[in-house]
Parts: C-alpha cells; sequence; structure tokens
C-alpha cells in the first residue's frame, strides 16, 4: 500500500508513475476523497472544541446554581452532528482504503518504462543452449514415455491443468525441492514449513487481495485462502510486529504447493508442467531495514540464480519493465530457464523488492537504534525457483537419443544415486 501522506505531497509524480504501470487516473478518486477527508475532519475538530468548552462552561453553571438547560441541549445537538459526520468520515475513509488497495507499487528509478514485456531488458545470459545431434522431444512427451508423467490420470482426478508424478518422476520432484532447501539453507535462509491455508488478511498483507481474488482458490464457507505462493505465510510470519533493529536482516525459504485459477491464462502453456493449478515451488523471502534493500534484492537474485547454476541449466535474467512487473513489487528480476521445446527461455523465479509497499498493508515496522522513530520496514521475495517448472527443463536439457534423461549430478544423492532415467 502507498503512503498516503506521500501521495498527498506528489500527486503529479506518483500519476506519472502509475501511468507507467498502465493505470492512468487511478488517483482520481483518492484525490478527492482526501479533499473530503480533510475538510470533514476540520469540521469535526471545530466542532468538537465547541462541546468540549460548552461542556465545561455547563459544570460552571451548574456550580453556581443556573440553569444550564439551554446549553445542555446545544451541547447534546453538537454530540449527535458529531455522530453524522463520524460516520461520513468512516464511509469517505474505507472508499480511500479500498482505493490504496487497489493501487500498485510505484516503479523503482532504475526501472525501464514500458507498456509490457517487450520493454523488459536482459541483464545477463548463463550457459549455453544444447545443440542436439537428434529431433528433442518436449517434456510433456518426455514424462509419459518414461512413464514418469501422468497427464491422462491427473485429468481424470482434478480436470485440466494438474500433473501425476510417478515413479522417478515423484522422486525427482522432491529430489529439486530438498536440494533447493538444502542449497538455500547454507545460504543463510532459515527453513520454514508454513500452513498451505491461509486468512484473507494475509492475502491482504502480501497484495493478493483484494485486486486478484479470481486468481485465488477460497475454501468455502471459511474467510481463508490457499497459498498461491509461500511468500503469504512467511511476509506475514511478521504481521502486525515490530522487530528490533538488531533483528535484520531476515533470510526465510519454504516450500510450499502453490494453488492459483490462473484466470486470464487460457489458451497460455497449456501442455506439460509450465501453468498448472497447483504445482511445488521453493520461496526467498526477506525482511530487511530500508536502506539495504536494492543490495539485498542482487543477492537474493544471485541465490536463486545459484541453483540453476549448479543444476547445469542455462538460463538469462531480465529486468521487467514498469508495464511487466507484479502488483507489489517497486523492481524485479525475472530468471529465465532455457526450454528446447519452446526454443526459447521461459521464466523460472520473480524476484522482486516491495520496498515498504507489504509492510505498510502488514503493518511489519522495525525499531532503529538511538531515538529515531519505528519505521516500516522493506520485503523482498523470489522464488528459488519453481520445482515442476525445473523437472520440465531437466527433462527437456538433459535427454538422450535413446528416450532416457541424464540426472544432473548434484541431484543424484537424492535420487538414490540414479544417474539416468529410463523407460
Amino acid at each position: 500500500m502507498l503512503d498516503a501522506k506521500m501521495i498527498r505531497a506528489n500527486p503529479d509524480a506518483v500519476e506519472a508513475a502509475l501511468r507507467n504501470r498502465n493505470m492512468p487516473g487511478a488517483l482520481d478518486n483518492f484525490l478527492e476523497l482526501d479533499e473530503q477527508r480533510r475538510s470533514l475532519l476540520g469540521q469535526v475538530e471545530e466542532i468538537k472544541k465547541f462541546r468540549n468548552q460548552a461542556s465545561q462552561e455547563v459544570g460552571k453553571l451548574k456550580k453556581q446554581g443556573l440553569d444550564a438547560a439551554e446549553l445542555m441541549e446545544k451541547v447534546r445537538l453538537v454530540g449527535q452532528e458529531i455522530k453524522e459526520l463520524d460516520e461520513k468520515l468512516n464511509l469517505i475513509e474505507s472508499g480511500i482504503e479500498k482505493i490504496l488497495l487497489n493501487i500498485p507499487n510505484i516503479p523503482h528509478e532504475s526501472v525501464p518504462v514500458g507498456e509490457d514485456e517487450s520493454s523488459n531488458q536482459e541483464m545477463r545470459l548463463w550457459g549455453e543452449p544444447r545443440k542436439f545431434d537428434f529431433e528433442p522431444l518436449a517434456h510433456w512427451d518426455i514424462g509419459p514415455n518414461l512413464d514418469i508423467l501422468d497427464f491422462e490420470r491427473a485429468a481424470k482426478l482434478s480436470g485440466a491443468r494438474f500433473t501425476v508424478y510417478k515413479g522417478w518422476g515423484a522422486r525427482l520432484e522432491r529430489a529439486v525441492i530438498n536440494f533447493f532447501l538444502d542449497t538455500h539453507s547454507k545460504h543463510g535462509y532459515q527453513e520454514i514449513f508454513p500452513p498451505f491455508m491461509v486468512t484473507a488478511d494475509c492475502m491482504r498483507g502480501t497484495g493478493q487481495l483484494p485486486k486478484f481474488a479470481d486468481d485465488m482458490f477460497k475454501i468455502e464457507g471459511r474467510d481463508m485462502y490457499m497459498v498461491p505462493t509461500a511468500e503469504v505465510p512467511l511476509t506475514n510470519l511478521y504481521r502486525e510486529e515490530i522487530l528490533e533493529e538488531r533483528d535484520l536482516p531476515l533470510y526465510m525459504t519454504a516450500y510450499t504447493a502453490c494453488f492459483r485459477a490462473e484466470a486470464g491464462s487460457h489458451g497460455r502453456d497449456t501442455r506439460g508442467i509450465i501453468r498448472q493449478h497447483q504445482f511445488n515451488k521453493v520461496e526467498l523471502v526477506k525482511i530487511v531495514a530500508a536502506e539495504n534493500s536494492y543490495d539485498e534484492l542482487e543477492k537474493l537474485t544471485l541465490d536463486a540464480e545459484r541453483v540453476l547454476q549448479l543444476l547445469g541449466l542455462p538460463y538469462r535474467v531480465i529486468l521487467l519493465s514498469s508495464g511487466d512487473m507484479g502488483f507489489s513489487s517497486a523492481k524485479t528480476y525475472d530468471l529465465e530457464v532455457w526450454m528446447p521445446s519452446y526454443n526459447e527461455y521461459k521464466e523460472i523465479s520473480s524476484c522482486s523488492n516491495c520496498e515498504d509497499f507489504q509492510a505498510r498493508r502488514a503493518n511489519i515496522r522495525y525499531r532503529p537504534g538511538s531515538k529515531e522513530k519505528i519505521r516500516y520496514v522493506h520485503t523482498l521475495n523470489g522464488s528459488g525457483v519453481a520445482a515442476g517448472r525445473t523437472v520440465a527443463a531437466i527433462l527437456e536439457n538433459y535427454q538422450q537419443k535413446d528416450g532416457s534423461v541424464l540426472v544432473p549430478e548434484v541431484l543424484r544423492p537424492y535420487m538414490g544415486g540414479l544417474e539416468r532415467i529410463e523407460k
């Protein structure tokens, strides 16, 4: 959530930033309601001042044995007027909060301005895409051929965009998850195993609600949701808390299954395991002091890159433009892994600095040293990385001419020493 004081002080700059995020005019109603709110507050303050003075005068009159009935009636009427103005004020403040909850974060000055992904900037490449001496298959063919992915039976169980992992496929997915968690733990992240269901307050805290309600799986009859990413429970662990500066930074990593309705993505990546309603992911979350957050973003991105390097998977790092960033982000790097079936790079991680945007929504603050005022923390998150997409990338990049798939060396200890998946 943006700081209302900051918007009030810099409306033109904020409006320009929101135009860069393809949201022109988003502040129009806010500025109008904010002016009404300040006007009402002024009225209420003046009337309350009169009431306090009149109440004191009533007391004096009674002490003197004089008739205070007329003045008491004025105090009563003023009290009714204050109640009506407070009700109006509550409605206006609710309207302001609703607007603020639906306004995205302001892009950092280093973010390229653009309407969509065409303005994204490639920052670096790692690894060389493999040149095959045979016609490579897509993972949605490799998996069924090896009897390790079953899309048809998954559809029978749950419908489209679900997958059943079988045998070495299930073992490979688990190996990837454990490898990610072990690697990130070595880098100083505390492993957390959070619930897979969270309250609506948690979803609002990280920005999924109210704007993206259609993309979430809500628990019928309860004000709870299946997690779309471990970012939600990890960040909200510290919701409504004041941390000590000495406790920062906080680094956390977690595996969760993730659940997304994928509203609006019809026809995109419908084959295979690239875009699923349920998928596995290891997440990285940082809670840090404001002055360190952009250094921490670079480190977080490198931590996500490290697991792809250890797996030997070619990838690239993309700086997202203002029109392509996520709702809560001020700056985002996407990691895209090479997928032979697409003959292009596909997103496998998104690493973002949300600055104090989520912290304001979730009310996460810290107490600096000396006598400085309490401040909002900065929150960062990144996929470290998506397990299903990693499995897809391994199947495609490590496939062999005979239909088998080599197991990356770093995963073999997690696979009981297995070097090759064969039919």
